[in-house]
């Protein structure tokens, strides 16, 4: 109950907060290539069901049907403004919204394309009985995940057998681990990797 009260409380403070600056980020995004600000995009959430995600929008249009997974920060599909928006993860902030709807926690298990937790083994659909997050502990170990895929020879496979079963392990120590105050120490731990990177 802590936990929820604590998303409602502040997606909604940072939707007020930073509404002028989400605004004038629209504004730049709409300037700098075509497309819809948004990218709203289908992943899988709490108890195994469906939602939308909101970001802002960082490539260019139909930049999906060239593969689903982002190689580096460099991928041609981003664009330039979308490039300054992941490295400082702005285009996350209209996830505030996911939260104060209930679909997202500040903090959980990152929510994944239906097509990949389809890879899921039985035994680790537990990951699914919280609330998926903006950050957690496998979003920081593998704040790097890109380059990482960028590096492998088949990136699609390398993600399935290597990436998916390592965040699993975390997601699930997180699930262990849970609690109000472990949550702020990965919030805090986030925000300072952003930041500093």
């Amino acid at each position: 109950m802590l936990k929820r009260i604590f998303d409602i409380v502040f997606s909604c403070l940072g939707l007020i907060l930073l509404a002028p600056v989400l605004v004038v980020l629209a504004i730049i995004i709409k300037l700098d290539s075509k497309g819809p600000i948004l990218f709203i995009q289908p992943r899988v959430g709490l108890n195994n069901q469906d939602f939308n995600i909101f970001k802002f929008r960082t490539m260019y249009m139909e930049s999906d049907k060239k593969g689903l997974l982002t190689l580096g920060n460099k991928d041609s599909r981003i664009t330039k403004v979308g490039y300054f928006l992941r490295r400082y993860k702005i285009d996350e902030f209209p996830q505030l919204l996911n939260i104060l709807l209930g679909d997202m926690s500040f903090v959980g298990p990152r929510p994944e394309l239906r097509k990949y937790v389809n890879y899921y083994p039985k035994e680790d659909l537990s990951v699914l009985s919280v609330r998926p997050g903006i950050t957690g502990l496998a979003s920081i170990e593998f704040r790097n995940e890109v380059e990482l895929l960028k590096a492998a020879k088949d990136p699609e496979t390398y993600f399935i057998e290597s990436i998916i079963p390592e965040k699993l392990k975390l997601n699930k120590l997180y699930i262990e681990k849970s609690s109000f105050w472990f949550d702020l120490k990965l919030i805090i731990i986030t925000i300072f990797r952003v930041l500093t990177k």
